[in-house]
């Protein structure tokens, strides 16, 4: 159950073996995901770290920052190793206020993958997910028929989607081969929830069955972010009798509730990076996971 590596894109001609461990690089921007890192060494060392221990999948985005973790990436890894799967987002933006808006026009998902190819010095990128983002005007089918326009060009090798419903997922699968899906997923918060500003941030509840009827891993965001103020007396309860952490109890929890969820814990703290790690070696008992439930 508790596998130690994930293929991706397993049926295409291009497969991808990673580490069922990756890393998220969106807290290594500044306060509100803006501006540079406020430890830049830091957050060097931390990617580093990432090849050192294996880590081989490492998701950004361009409007991290904007464009801060793609630069440290380039800055830290280039030229990077043969196994490295850097995993970008396209469809959103930040604007002056710091606020997120879709970004997700063909021409927009054309200038922002543009960026990414110039900004991680890459002639092609591994995988994109396409992020569905709140307020949009767009089709869905025509963003997604603009990504897959662009894997056809050879920018992108891999395509995968973000924040979807099962329908958009299922749409999306019609369309062209979807490589994985990355939507919030944690002990805590396993659903799709509505957020103050009215967006949708889509969970992964409802599309775990299907990614795994079809093979394609599930990268969970915001999982430590959800789960961790909550303070679940269960998570505290299994922590004690390891002698881990409740951070690394949440990821032993989704490295066993299915072998095709793919965790990216995100931090700018080198220290709990090595602890997040650890998770990878907790093994989780059937009678841990049933009272988990």
């Amino acid at each position: 159950m508790n596998t130690q590596e994930i293929t991706i894109a397993g049926e295409s001609k291009h497969p991808l073996k990673v580490k069922r461990f990756g890393y998220g690089t969106m807290r290594l921007t500044g306060p509100g995901i803006w501006g540079e890192p406020a430890n830049r060494p830091e957050a060097l060392q931390i990617l580093k770290q990432c090849i050192q221990n294996g880590v081989n999948f490492i998701d950004t985005a361009d409007y991290y920052g904007e464009d801060v973790t793609n630069r440290l990436i380039a800055e830290a890894l280039y030229p990077y190793p043969a196994d490295l799967v850097i995993c970008t987002k396209v469809g959103g933006a930040r604007k002056p206020d710091k606020s997120w808006v879709p970004f997700n026009r063909p021409e927009n998902l054309r200038s922002s993958i543009e960026n990414n190819l110039r900004t991680l010095k890459a002639e092609q990128i591994t995988l994109v997910h396409f992020r569905v983002l709140a307020g949009s005007d767009v089709p869905f089918e025509e963003s997604m028929q603009a990504m897959f326009d662009m894997q056809q060009e050879g920018k992108i090798l891999h395509v995968g989607v973000s924040n979807v419903s099962a329908d958009e997922l299922q749409a999306a699968m019609t369309m062209g081969n979807i490589a994985t899906v990355e939507n919030m997923y944690g002990h805590a918060q396993r659903s799709s929830i509505t957020l103050v500003h009215g967006g949708e941030t889509r969970g992964g509840e409802e599309v775990l069955a299907i990614c795994e009827q079809h093979q394609i891993p599930l990268v969970p965001y915001f999982s430590l972010f959800q789960s961790l103020p909550k303070m679940d007396d269960r998570i505290s309860t299994i922590a004690k009798k390891y002698n881990v952490t409740d951070a690394q109890v949440n990821l032993a929890w989704l490295l066993h509730r299915s072998p095709w969820i793919l965790p990216i814990p995100g931090t700018s703290s080198l220290k709990h990076f090595e602890e997040n790690l650890k998770a990878t070696e907790i093994k989780l008992s059937e009678e841990d996971m049933k009272f988990l439930e």
